[in-house]
């Protein structure tokens, strides 16, 4: 095939499109505006510290993003829990643990909800008939992404201590929202497919290594073993038809800080915008008879606004929810699990990430004994508006009251790193603004995670997004 395609956008959604097209034969050139490949899955280092922008995790029904892993090399650096296991912690309580069985779906569950103490015994009753309620919804069903998950669950008898303590352990880090303001037919689907359906399903997958190892780097080797042309440091500015197909053209070193700003993105990007460093390529513009746009839906929409005006509302419409992450060096080990959920404290999830930021290999020169560990928190509106300062004061404390040993530690460094723009926020009728992979224009095709793939903004619908995107854009080749 002599086909040119162009793919704009660097993170999962186009790393995929990108080997997809490239293995049909296509021509191949990415364009990506940061230095590095991984979008929304990326590590930078701070003080001699390893971190990732924030703490990711999958399940085995990821599938394609578990099959793009081991496409690309980077699966040596994830492991993935023989059997689903989540240790749950509360200040001033007993530790307990949500471990299913070997049974069947939804069997394998019924132990670690009777066994569960953070709720009454009529609690645990009645979640248990939520459960099954839950999987007789059909995410795809006629008017329930305009309900609310909250009111669904109030509406079956779940109290607001049972969803703090039970569902918005699951619905927090999949929809990035709490029950109370995410959408019925996200929050249906995550039950149904990470815990109703398949016993196995939600067994959880970690990244031991940085995510930059594992995501960005082997792609940046695969792609290239591929013969896609790589263009890094390189910002799409505007999208044109032409006679052959399309042009994409490059963003001029003009352009002021305050439309760079617009794009959001995280610091590292913003260096690359301002510098429009390119090792690849001086060219301005990129000529291809498809082009895949795969980028942050507000991106997006100001990039095929010309072409398909429809699409680029209903993607500029979506709204944006933030997310926190909290990076805190111990000078010994305060935790013995390598992550935990928090219920009844600010704490959600926390991860102990000191194999992986450098810790175990001795920080800062020093012997072994210390623990870095990161705190997610996910629908973050709150904590973006707080100052470091302000994020300490709070969250020390509650680690304290979950770990005792943090009591009498030192902590050495305390970092909170921010996307303002993390996810698509899950709110109801957000399915009706998630565009599809086919535009008005043949040969103009959408991916990430943000497009109509019927998972939450995750790693498995993004890399989903970039199989569909570079279908669409093959056939219309």
């Amino acid at each position: 095939m002599s086909a040119r395609v162009a793919v704009v956008g660097g993170g999962l959604a186009g790393i995929a499109a990108a080997l997809d097209c490239a293995a049909a034969g296509a021509q191949v050139t990415l364009l990506e505006v940061r230095p590095r490949l991984g979008g929304a899955a990326y590590s930078f280092e701070r003080e001699g510290l390893r971190m990732d922008n924030g703490q990711h995790v999958f399940l085995r029904c990821c599938s394609a993003y578990r099959a793009l892993l081991a496409r690309i090399g980077g699966e040596r650096g994830v492991h993935l829990q023989p059997r689903l296991e989540i240790p749950v912690l509360s200040p001033a309580a007993k530790a307990t643990v949500l471990r299913r069985s070997r049974l069947p779906a939804p069997l394998h569950l019924a132990g670690a909800l009777a066994r569960y103490s953070y709720l009454t015994i009529p609690q645990r009753v009645r979640a248990a008939r939520v459960a099954l309620a839950l999987k007789r919804l059909h995410p795809d069903a006629p008017g329930l992404d305009e309900r609310n998950l909250g009111e669904w669950l109030a509406a079956h008898g779940q109290d607001a201590d049972a969803v703090a303590a039970l569902w918005d352990l699951i619905a927090l880090p999949t929809l990035n929202l709490p029950a109370a303001q995410a959408s019925l037919a996200l929050g249906a689907f995550v039950f149904r497919k990470g815990l109703l359906e398949r016993a196995d399903a939600g067994d959880i997958g970690f990244h031991r290594r940085p995510l930059s190892e594992i995501v960005g780097e082997p792609a940046a080797r695969a792609l290239r073993a591929a013969g896609v042309q790589l263009r890094l440091g390189w910002r799409a500015q505007e999208l044109r038809r032409t006679e052959e197909g399309f042009e994409v053209l490059r963003a001029t070193a003009a352009r002021s800080a305050a439309e760079q700003d617009e794009d959001g993105g995280d610091d590292e990007g913003r260096v690359a915008q301002r510098t429009g460093a390119d090792a690849s390529s001086e060219d301005g513009s990129e000529r291809a008879h498809a082009v895949i746009v795969a980028l942050p839906h507000a991106r997006a929409a100001r990039l095929i606004e010309p072409l398909d005006a429809r699409a680029a509302a209903r993607a500029g419409a979506l709204r944006e929810e933030p997310i926190v992450n909290l990076h805190v060096l111990y000078d010994r080990v305060v935790c013995e699990q390598p992550f935990a959920a928090g219920v009844r404290t600010p704490v959600q999830y926390v991860f102990d990430r000191s194999a992986a930021g450098g810790v175990g290999e001795g920080y800062a020169g020093r012997a072994d004994g210390h623990q870095y560990l990161a705190v997610s928190l996910s629908g973050a509106e709150r904590e973006m508006g707080m100052s470091v300062d302000a994020l300490r004061e709070r969250y020390l404390p509650a680690l304290a009251a979950l770990f005792p040993r943090a009591r009498a530690a030192r902590v050495e460094r305390f970092v909170a790193t921010r996307e303002h723009a993390a996810t698509f926020r899950a709110q109801p009728g957000s399915a009706a603004l998630r565009c599809g992979p086919r535009t008005a224009v043949p040969g103009l095709a959408l991916a990430g995670a943000w497009t109509a793939t019927g998972w939450p903004a995750t790693l498995e619908g993004a890399v989903l997004s970039g199989h569909t995107a570079a279908r669409c854009a093959l056939e219309a080749l």
